[in-house]
């Protein structure tokens, strides 16, 4: 994608923000605690502050190949923007984000706008508007890859605006694993895999279960 390209899709990004933007709605969006608890003593135990640092960066990957565990780490990062205040945006450059399942953690479809990049170098600039935005609830990015210096930026723009990033990584080579890539500056990084589920009373009835590591 040219440079003119993603200018514009910035541009058009700001006006669609700024649409949203009120005073009244900018007071609501205001993440006045310094961090989001899950409400689960086993997890918010070992993070600092008791919860997820708003504002700050956090990385969510699927703990095995195939469909299922990237959904589990999708589902596991929207359950997260689910209990923020305000507007959810979620870039990606995959046009595979299925608004029922999303719904089911909590995260309405009347709340995400949804930025289709058509590159990652995009996603990541419409990513890091989001966060230096400051009116958003959470910002969700989907990248195969995140060096150094770019989670650095990508922190920094989130500092400043006290907004949570997740960064959903998906990749489509093995090469592009999480496992080989170099420390980031995110402040948490979990993994989630999906695990058969556990029968319920009733006909067809089944609880969804995963495996949750924070690495």
């Amino acid at each position: 994608m040219s440079a003119s390209a993603i200018l514009l899709a910035i541009d058009d990004l700001r006006d669609r923000l700024a649409r949203l933007e009120s005073s009244k709605a900018r007071a609501l969006f205001a993440q006045d605690q310094a961090a989001l608890p899950f409400g689960i003593a086993t997890l918010d135990q070992h993070l600092t502050g008791g919860g997820l640092s708003c504002g700050g960066l956090h990385e969510v990957i699927a703990g095995g190949e195939g469909p299922l565990h990237g959904a589990a780490a999708a589902l596991f990062a929207a359950g997260i923007a689910a209990r923020t205040i305000g507007t959810v945006l979620w870039c990606r450059t995959r046009a595979d984000l299925f608004a029922p399942s999303l719904a089911q953690v909590g995260l309405t479809a009347d709340r995400v706008i949804q930025v289709e990049a058509g590159d990652e170098k995009t996603l990541l600039a419409c990513f890091e508007e989001g966060l230096r935005h400051g009116g958003m609830g959470a910002v969700v990015g989907e990248l195969a890859r995140l060096t150094a210096a770019t989670s650095r930026r990508l922190q920094a723009a989130a500092e400043s605006s006290g907004t949570i990033g997740l960064i959903l990584r998906r990749w489509q080579k093995k090469t592009h694993a999480v496992d080989s890539a170099p420390q980031t500056a995110s402040f948490t990084r979990w993994r989630v895999a999906a695990l058969p589920a556990s029968a319920l009373p009733g006909p067809d009835a089944a609880r969804a279960q995963w495996y949750l590591e924070l690495t």
